[in-house]
C-alpha cells in the first residue's frame, strides 16, 4: 500500500479482471479527499478479451487514510463524464469451447488450448479475436442479439446504428471507445453489431462497479451475491468449496443505475486502507439490466471520500438522488409534517418526523434471496426484527431490482436517532436537505 498521502489522487491503472488484498495499490487519499478515476469500458470489451480473469477492467485499488477493517468509507460521487461517442451491447452467447467453468473467468483458445491467452485483432466482426499461438478466433463471447448505439455530444440521448453505420465505427473502435492508455481490452465496437437500428434512447450515466477490495481474491465481476455463485465449486483458480465463502463479498458489482452523479455509497471496509475500486461506467440502463449487458463507456469519475469509524457493514448503503427515491421514500416536506402532527393530536399518538431515506443493497442467488440479504443487513444496521423491517420498508419505502437474477436497493425511511448511532445521520441530512 502507498505511504504518501494524497488530497486529490488521480488513478488511471486498472488490474487484469481481478479484486483482492494482493492487488497492487493505486496509491493513498486523504480522509476527506477526492478520487478522480479515468476507467476504461468495463463489461464487453474484457469478455470478448480472453487474457482477463474477470469480466470487468477496474481500477487498481485505492486506499483512505485511516480506513481500518470495521469502518465504513463513504463516497460522495460528484462528477461522472462519458468519453466514448459510441459502444456495442446487447445480449450475450457463449462460445463453446473457448472456456472452461466460467465464460468471464475461465478462458482457454479452442484452438490450442492456451489459458488465458494472448490475443490479436484481424479485421473487425465476431471472429476478429484471433490467439497468438494459433490464430483461432479465442472469445468466449458473440452476441445473440446485438445493437451499436452512438451518443449525441451532450450525452443526453443515442440511437442505434444500422449496418454500414456500425462497420465503420468498428473500423475506428479505439478512438470511438475512448479507451485510455492503460487499458488491456479489445473494444466491442469490433464486432459491429447492427440489430434495431434507428432507436432512440434516453442515457443518464451511472457506475455498474464501485465499492471497495474484498479480503479475498474474486473476479472482479463475481464480487456480488448473485455472479459470485457461479465460483462455488468451480474448477478453477477462483473457485469456492461453498456459499459460505462468498459472505466475504463487498458487492462492488451492483449496476445499479441510482449510482450517479449526486449519490452517496457507503461501503464496508474489509481490508485496511478500504481499497476502492471503480469501473463498468455505462450510458445507460433500465433495472434489472434486462439484457444481462448494456451501454459501457470509457469515462471520468469524480468522488470525495470520508471515513465513518466503527460502522460495520456487510455490503453496502445507498444515498441516491432524491428523484430516484420511490416516492413513499421521500423525505417529509413540512405541509406532511402538520399534516401528521394534527392526525397524531386526533388519534392521540406521538408522531415520529425525525426520519431519512436510505437504500441497502442485497444480493444472493435469485431477487428474492437477495432481498432476503438485505432484511438481514438492515434489521443488523438498525437493530429492528426482520419483521419491523419488511414492515417499514412496505409502508415507507420498498424493494427495487437494480441487477437480475440478484442484487436489489432496498428502501425505507429510518428513524433518525438509528442513523445516528451508526454514525451516518449527517450524511443523510447532508444529501436531503433535512
Amino acid at each position: 500500500m502507498s505511504q504518501q498521502i494524497e488530497t486529490e489522487l488521480e488513478v488511471a491503472a486498472y488490474t487484469l479482471g481481478l479484486v483482492g488484498p494482493d492487488q497492487e495499490w493505486a496509491g493513498t487519499v486523504a480522509d476527506g479527499g477526492t478520487v478522480r478515476t479515468h476507467t476504461p469500458p468495463a463489461c464487453w470489451g474484457p469478455m470478448i478479451t480472453p487474457s482477463f480473469r474477470g469480466g470487468h477492467e477496474v481500477t487498481k485499488p485505492i486506499a483512505v487514510e485511516g480506513a481500518e477493517v470495521g469502518d465504513a468509507i463513504a463516497i460522495r460521487i460528484t462528477d461522472i463524464e462519458v468519453t466514448s461517442v459510441a459502444t456495442a451491447t446487447g445480449s450475450m452467447e457463449e462460445r463453446e469451447g473457448a472456456f472452461g467453468d466460467d465464460p468471464f473467468v475461465d478462458h482457454r483458445c479452442p484452438g490450442c488450448g492456451t489459458e488465458w491467452p494472448e490475443t490479436v485483432v484481424e479485421g473487425t466482426g465476431e471472429k476478429a479475436i484471433r490467439c497468438v499461438e494459433c490464430g483461432e478466433n479465442a472469445s468466449s463471447f458473440g452476441f445473440e442479439y446485438g445493437i451499436t448505439t452512438a451518443f449525441d455530444d451532450d450525452y443526453e440521448v443515442g440511437i442505434t446504428l444500422e449496418e454500414d453505420a456500425a462497420a465503420d465505427l468498428a473500423e475506428r473502435a479505439d478512438e470511438a471507445m475512448a479507451l485510455p492508455e492503460n487499458s488491456r481490452q479489445h473494444p466491442i465496437l469490433l464486432y459491429a453489431p447492427s440489430e434495431m437500428p434507428g432507436t432512440l434512447g434516453h442515457l443518464r450515466p451511472f457506475v455498474g462497479n464501485i465499492g471497495t477490495t474484498p479480503p479475498v481474491e474474486l473476479p472482479d465481476s463475481h464480487n456480488a451475491g448473485d455472479f459470485g455463485q457461479f465460483l462455488v465449486g468451480a474448477d478453477h483458480d477462483w473457485g469456492l468449496e461453498d456459499e459460505s465463502e462468498l459472505e466475504a463479498r463487498t458487492d462492488g458489482h451492483m449496476d445499479i443505475n441510482a449510482v450517479r452523479e449526486g449519490a452517496i455509497l457507503v461501503c464496508p471496509v474489509k481490508v485496511d486502507g478500504g481499497g476502492i475500486y471503480v469501473g463498468d461506467l455505462h450510458a445507460n440502463q433500465g433495472d434489472g439490466e434486462l439484457a444481462l449487458h448494456t451501454t459501457d463507456v470509457s469515462g471520468i469519475t469524480e468522488f470525495d471520500v470520508e471515513v465513518i469509524e466503527g460502522l460495520e457493514l456487510d455490503g453496502p448503503l445507498l444515498l441516491p438522488n432524491e428523484e430516484d427515491l420511490p416516492h413513499i421514500a421521500e423525505p417529509y416536506s413540512e405541509d406532511d409534517r402538520e399534516r401528521g402532527q394534527a392526525l397524531g393530536e386526533e388519534y392521540g399518538v406521538d408522531v415520529e418526523t425525525d426520519m431519512g431515506p436510505i437504500q441497502v443493497i442485497g444480493s444472493g442467488a435469485t431477487v428474492n434471496d437477495a432481498t432476503q440479504n438485505a432484511f438481514d443487513r438492515a434489521g443488523d444496521l438498525l437493530e429492528m426484527s426482520e419483521g419491523e423491517v419488511r414492515t417499514r420498508c412496505t409502508f415507507t419505502g420498498g424493494v427495487e431490482i437494480g441487477r437480475l437474477p440478484g442484487v436489489v436497493q432496498l428502501t425505507m425511511l429510518a428513524p433518525m436517532d438509528r442513523l445516528e448511532e451508526c454514525g451516518i445521520d449527517h450524511l443523510v441530512r447532508e444529501q436531503y436537505e433535512l
